[in-house]
């Protein structure tokens, strides 16, 4: 990824240049690109837990909840950006106790 020293905007490759998306400024190609990574390749399952039966054990815990069914206050949690880039992340639990799973907005 290369970014604008202009204005700081993320560039793109259009030819033997990297052109500005914001203010047009341009550049050069040049030099190793294998420093650039790519995702394009990637799919959602490698980048995201897409499974109904992914595993919560050894995530991250959060202990700011409280299971609905059996009270404990702690769980495992992951992120995911479930509504469009402006809308705040979706926390996904599963009580570290009893296995209930639900979900937390922000």
């Amino acid at each position: 990824m290369q970014f604008c020293d202009d204005c700081g905007s993320m560039m793109k490759a259009q030819g033997e240049e990297w052109v500005c998306s914001s203010c047009g400024a341009s550049e050069a190609r040049g030099g190793d690109e294998s420093e650039f990574v790519s995702t394009e390749s990637q799919t959602d399952s490698e980048v995201i837990e897409t499974e109904e039966n992914a595993e919560f054990e050894g995530k991250p815990t959060a202990t700011d909840v409280r299971c609905d069914d059996c009270g404990t206050e702690e769980a495992w949690y992951y992120i995911q950006q479930t509504a469009s880039a402006d809308e705040p992340p979706t926390r996904f639990f599963k009580c570290t106790e009893c296995g209930k799973k639900w979900r937390g907005y922000n």
